[in-house]
């Protein structure tokens, strides 16, 4: 999953879940810390998040936001190690066909979508199978673009049919069957398979499957009105008051939960190493525990410090700029901090950042000949030599890990050598002479090679480190021209094929290699993820294979023999995989380091008093940046 805005750290891009609070009245069942202690505000920082449409959005930002509101039929055991699948509006998990094709599904009954002008009277209807067909065949529509239809196409029985049917211009038919999708009653959904799928599972956790009713859809998708992404209608625990693009999203509990009785509850079961934390206290409590969330669109580094130092922000990345006055050599929390209750936490996550050439573009992608083709290889290869990892972790103050090849560790298939296209500016200028460029200059024209990278911000970490890539290329005659766009402007230039080269991340969706390597399969690329629109045919065949093979090592040789064959290709210049760092204040309760963070902000929660107390003595302290006084 793409991360919203080039955000470089997982754990910061879970932040927000654990940071963006705002606690009223308790229910009587809460911890006396969340007692009638009247309403505290704190804001939590996002970037401009492109829609709430679980169907057309993709981002980890919008899934978040979108998590609060939709449900799925599964969801992560949140304080489960290794992680762990289990149900949310499913009653339990799946039946499983002995060939691993058919997959039941029963609903939990008396589950509601919440109150909507889009339904009669105005009162949300219960949940019924039927709302699960339907938002998977939104999936499917042509008409939606949905750069989540990787995850049914090709695997659900029929969904590519339906695909092709609602390419036209006439509407749209759900009633059309897909073979796949079948409800025998109110309250059963069955999910028949091409072929095996065994991440099917965790694909079921994602915000592209959850309930969207078609009501709402009905209301708001017509010429001139206001649009499901910016209307959402779901059955979560929170729902949208207000959303203003540039500057704030609030959302408040969902009275639907209440009305109706819904019981969710926080986990009673931990790993050891979160039962030790003492992260069972609320066992069995009912859940969510903050009334209203708030987030700031905060695109300034500097501010969301500031912020999270006078006890706004309950939890904080550290920015390279503050780094060393935060973290000692010994990657310790200086005593500074520690004294006013924050803790250093720390977090490695899956996740490749990479800078990807466009495979359509003449110049650095696939070329119209064999001849044309090796030359621009050539020419990724030489860009990829020149690439220095060390410069880039300097920045960083060492916070990254090199990323040798498409797949991050730990997950099975990730290469451990260092790649044949590592540092090395004599190999570099060697492989761009051979590619037609010798220092540079274009042998046909005479002209110095020119290349234009898309990013997806103008924060000063992104160009900084984009003039730290231009000097790279620089060493080798190359000149890089960046272009710096808004987020939603970037990715629909990434989903039109828009860009020559530009720097992503991916954000894994699921613990295992495979969502990586979906990367570079030809049938997913742009508006899918495959970005590069990388083609390559011996890497389609291995991915339609390994994609039904269950774990074993015959799949993990095969991982590691495609992940060979990508980097000789270099349709990425691979980049880093990070390490993540933040800190966060001792009245966040509840909160613990998820990869996949998608609807988990309802177990986390404030302690008002000590928030309370905390404010008393350092809130209104005027601080440097360093929380020097």
């Amino acid at each position: 999953m793409l991360p919203s805005a080039n955000k470089h750290h997982r754990l910061a891009l879970s932040l927000m879940v654990a940071s963006s609070f705002i606690s009223g009245c308790g229910d009587g069942k809460l911890a006396s810390s969340r007692e009638a202690n009247g309403e505290i505000v704190s804001y939590s920082s996002t970037h401009r998040l492109t829609g709430l449409d679980p169907a057309t959005s993709s981002s980890v930002d919008t899934s978040i936001a979108i998590s609060r509101i939709y449900e799925g039929l599964l969801q992560y055991d949140y304080l489960a190690r290794p992680y762990k699948v289990i149900p949310l509006l499913a009653e339990s998990m799946p039946e499983v066909s002995e060939d691993g094709l058919v997959y039941t599904f029963k609903i939990r009954k008396g589950i509601y979508f919440q109150d909507d002008p889009c339904f009669p009277d105005g009162k949300g209807r219960e949940l019924v199978a039927r709302d699960f067909e339907y938002s998977l065949k939104r999936l499917a529509d042509a008409k939606n673009k949905s750069p989540g239809f990787w995850t049914l196409d090709g695997r659900v029985k029929g969904i590519s049919e339906f695909n092709k049917a609602s390419q036209g211009k006439e509407p749209t038919d759900y009633d059309r069957p897909v073979s796949g999708l079948e409800c025998p009653d109110s309250h059963t959904l069955r999910i028949t398979l091409t072929e095996p799928y065994p991440q099917l599972l965790y694909i079921l956790t994602m915000h592209y499957s959850f309930a969207v009713p078609h009501e709402a859809v009905d209301r708001y998708e017509v010429e001139g009105g206001e649009k499901i992404t910016n209307h959402p209608v779901g059955t979560g625990p929170y729902k949208l008051v207000e959303w203003r693009r540039n500057s704030r999203i609030e959302f408040v509990r969902n009275p639907k939960w209440a009305e109706t009785g819904r019981v969710e509850t926080y986990p009673t079961e931990a790993a050891p190493e979160f039962a030790d934390q003492g992260l069972l206290r609320d066992a069995g409590k009912q859940i969510p525990f903050n009334d209203r969330i708030i987030q700031y669109v905060i695109d300034d580094s500097s501010t969301s410090w500031m912020m999270f130092l006078s006890g706004q922000l309950g939890i904080s990345e550290i920015s390279t700029d503050n780094w060393d006055a935060v973290v000692t050599p010994s990657k310790s929390l200086n005593a500074t901090f520690e004294k006013r209750g924050i803790k250093l936490i720390s977090s490695p996550y899956t996740a490749a950042y990479y800078i990807g050439f466009n495979w359509d573009d003449a110049v650095v992608g696939a070329g119209n000949d064999p001849e044309q083709n090796e030359r621009n290889k050539k020419l990724r290869q030489a860009l990829s030599c020149a690439y220095e990892f060390e410069q880039i972790n300097t920045y960083m103050n060492n916070r990254l890990y090199p990323l040798n090849g498409p797949i991050p560790s730990p997950l099975a298939g990730y290469l451990k050598d260092p790649t044949p296209y590592d540092f090395n500016l004599e190999k570099a200028r060697r492989l761009l002479a051979e590619a037609g460029y010798p220092d540079g200059i274009d042998r046909e024209t005479g002209r110095r090679l020119e290349l234009t990278i898309d990013l997806g911000g103008a924060d000063t970490s992104t160009r900084q480190q984009t003039e730290l890539f231009a000097n790279m290329f620089q060493k080798i005659g190359v000149v890089l021209k960046p272009n710096y766009n808004t987020w939603p402007a970037f990715t629909e230039k990434l989903n039109r094929r828009q860009v020559q080269l530009f720097r992503l991340a991916w954000v894994a969706d699921y613990p295992d290699a495979e969502n990586f390597l979906a990367l570079f399969y030809g049938k997913n690329a742009s508006p899918g993820p495959n970005h590069a629109n990388y083609r390559n045919a011996e890497i389609d065949r291995l991915y339609e294979k390994i994609r039904v093979m269950s774990d074993s090592p015959e799949r993990t040789a095969l991982y590691e023999q495609m992940a060979h064959i990508i980097v000789e290709d270099a349709p990425w210049i691979f980049q880093y995989q990070p390490m993540s760092f933040a800190v966060i204040h001792s009245w966040v309760e509840n909160y613990v380091s998820h990869d996949y963070p998608y609807g988990l902000a309802k177990f986390q929660g404030t302690d008002v008093a000590l928030r309370k107390k905390w404010l008393e003595s350092y809130g209104n302290k005027k601080l440097d940046m360093t929380g020097q006084e």
